[in-house]
C-alpha cells in the first residue's frame, strides 16, 4: 500500500480503561500504531480517557486529550484539531461506536475529516452478528453455532439447542 502523503494529522481514539470485553492488546497495538504514525511524519492526536495507558505517554502524540471518548467530546476535539483523518480501530468497541456516531451526526462530513482503518459499513456489519454470520456463511467459512435471541426464554431455548457450555454476548 503507497504511503498517503495527502495526510497530515491524524485523530486515534483510544480504547478507555479496560473493561470486559475490550482487553489490554488493545493499549498495546495503539501505542505502536502512535510510533509509527509519527515515523511516518504525522502530526499524531490522541483521545483516550484512561491516563494509565501506555498510549497516553507524551512521546507517543503531538497532542493528547485525556478526556471521556463519547462523540461529543471527540467533536471538540476534531473542531479544534482540525485533523485529516480519524482512525478508530485501534481503540475497541468504544472508539468503533463512537466513530458511527460521529459519522451518522455528520460530524466527519462538517469537518472534513476522513475517516480510515475501516469504513463505517465494515464497522456496521461485524457489529450485526446476524449480517456477520450471514458473510461468513456465504464465504464458506465455518463458524461457532449460534443463535440470536431477545429474551431469557428465547435463550433457554437456544441453550437446549446449542447444549452447555455456552456464551451469551449481547449485541452491540
Amino acid at each position: 500500500m503507497p504511503k498517503r502523503t495527502d495526510l497530515k494529522s491524524v485523530l486515534v481514539i483510544g480504547s478507555g480503561p479496560i473493561v470486559i470485553g475490550q482487553a489490554a492488546e488493545f493499549d498495546y497495538s495503539g501505542t505502536q500504531a502512535l510510533r509509527v504514525l509519527k515515523e511516518e511524519g504525522l502530526r499524531v492526536i490522541l483521545v483516550n480517557s484512561n491516563p494509565a495507558t501506555i498510549m497516553t505517554d507524551p512521546e507517543f502524540a503531538d497532542a493528547t486529550y485525556v478526556e471521556p471518548i463519547t462523540p461529543e467530546v471527540v467533536e471538540k476535539i476534531i473542531a479544534k484539531e482540525r485533523p485529516d483523518a480519524v482512525l478508530p480501530t485501534l481503540g475497541g468497541q468504544t472508539a468503533l461506536n463512537t466513530a458511527i456516531a460521529l459519522d451518522k451526526n455528520g460530524v466527519l462530513e462538517k469537518y472534513g475529516v476522513e475517516l480510515i482503518g475501516a469504513n463505517i459499513d465494515a464497522i456496521e456489519l461485524g457489529e450485526d452478528r446476524e449480517k456477520f454470520k450471514g458473510v461468513v456463511e456465504r464465504c464458506g467459512a465455518e463458524s461457532a453455532r449460534s443463535e440470536i435471541v431477545h429474551t431469557i426464554g428465547e435463550a433457554l431455548a437456544a441453550a437446549e439447542n446449542l447444549g452447555y457450555p455456552l456464551v451469551v454476548r449481547p449485541s452491540f
